[in-house]
């Protein structure tokens, strides 16, 4: 364990961080697995909330630009696949 209290309250904060962006991770895994389960219109719909989901992941750093790309682009794909 840390003995400087600096230390100390970087391990708080990230710690705080941590949960922080496990919850953004699993929100937006959550988003969609519930756009793959749908279709047609509603996938339409839901599609613009999903892809800003991703973005906001891919620029707070929790997951890389290239994944974000490559999901938008399938969640593009299978949304105007079911029209």
């Amino acid at each position: 364990m840390a003995n400087h209290s600096a230390t100390k309250k970087d391990v708080r904060q990230a710690t705080k961080r941590r949960e922080r962006n496990k919850f953004y991770g699993k929100t937006t895994r959550n988003a969609i697995r519930d756009l793959r389960a749908v279709s047609g219109k509603e996938a339409s719909d839901k599609l613009p909330e999903v892809v800003s989901m991703i973005d906001k992941l891919a620029k707070r750093g929790i997951i890389h630009k290239n994944k974000a790309a490559n999901l938008k682009s399938k969640l593009a794909r299978k949304a105007s696949a079911t029209k």
